[in-house]
């Protein structure tokens, strides 16, 4: 008789690795994977969300009518303008916010309970709150025109183009500002204290042992913080959705997930939804590797 293999203690410990794994991964291939691989066949065809008519294969037909779109420029174009307008920001003030409150000796706790309290609340409800403040009867108005020294000047947050793409960056901004601070001070938090008591003791100023010390060691949580702001502004939807809903124009912040969501359930055509949502997906793919090449490697010595 053949005498059966030994399995060693790690080839366990890698099996039963494999078993817990598997109900999460089952989980992310019925509800990521099987998606995407649909929204490929699915741009593939000529089909209609509601149609009873079996679909016909038309290759690329869908891309090329996309990709000479000007309403899927617009659409891009109006991506592009609110992912800067609100990463750069996110990335930037929730950095220096997060450094302002790990240097405080009191009131820690308050900041970051003040600044997270938006993160909570549903987008829904964050663009509701903002459209009753940015009402030509509102709170914005009223602060802006005692700002300002004037009376009664509508300065048409909802109704200009260019007020209408600040209006949703702002709302934006204010939701995530918390949230990616937090993600910086617990970055702060890791960096052992000796090192700021070494450079304090060779007389590094405040803003040397930012510049030298806290942005180095910081690298991982800035890289980590970039891409999940970029991710999520190019993912914006609920606060223009609102937005147009209430009577906003659609064409300054009609972008790309708004456009694939009016493609798809008012045009009812789910293919060409389809070839957008691959483009998107494609273009978050892209711009992340690119993040990560850049960034090079996480890995920092104290």
């Amino acid at each position: 008789m053949k005498s059966r293999k030994k399995v060693s203690f790690e080839q366990k410990k890698a099996r039963w690795g494999w078993y817990f794994s598997l109900p999460g991964l089952l989980f992310f291939s019925l509800f990521s994977f099987y998606p995407i691989i649909n929204a490929v066949i699915t741009s593939l065809y000529n089909k209609k969300l509601l149609s009873l008519k079996k679909p016909t294969f038309v290759c690329l037909s869908n891309y090329i009518k996309i990709l000479s779109s000007p309403d899927f420029w617009n659409s891009m174009k109006a991506t592009t303008i609110f992912t800067l307008g609100c990463f750069i920001p996110l990335v930037v003030v929730c950095l220096l916010l997060a450094v302002f409150i790990s240097t405080r000796s009191k009131g820690k706790r308050l900041f970051q309970m003040i600044l997270y309290s938006p993160a909570v609340l549903s987008s829904v409800v964050i663009a509701l709150i903002w459209m009753i403040l940015l009402d030509p009867r509102g709170l914005m108005n009223q602060f802006m025109n005692m700002l300002m020294g004037t009376s009664g000047v509508d300065f048409k947050w909802m109704s200009d183009g260019a007020m209408v793409r600040f209006s949703t960056i702002l709302i934006y901004f204010w939701k995530y500002v918390g949230y990616f601070t937090i993600l910086y001070i617990t970055g702060i938090g890791k960096i052992p204290g000796s090192v700021y008591e070494a450079a304090t003791i060779d007389g590094a100023s405040g803003f040397q042992q930012f510049w030298r010390i806290t942005l180095p060691l910081l690298k991982p949580t800035i890289v980590m913080v970039s891409i999940m702001a970029m991710i999520q502004c190019i993912k914006t939807f609920s606060t223009q959705y609102m937005f147009t809903q209430s009577g906003a124009p659609l064409a300054p912040i009609n972008v790309i997930t708004l456009n694939i969501y009016n493609t798809a359930m008012r045009d009812l055509a789910i293919s060409r939804a389809s070839v957008m949502s691959i483009i998107l997906f494609l273009i978050m793919l892209a711009l992340t590797c690119i993040q990560f090449k850049f960034s090079k490697s996480d890995d920092v010595s104290y």
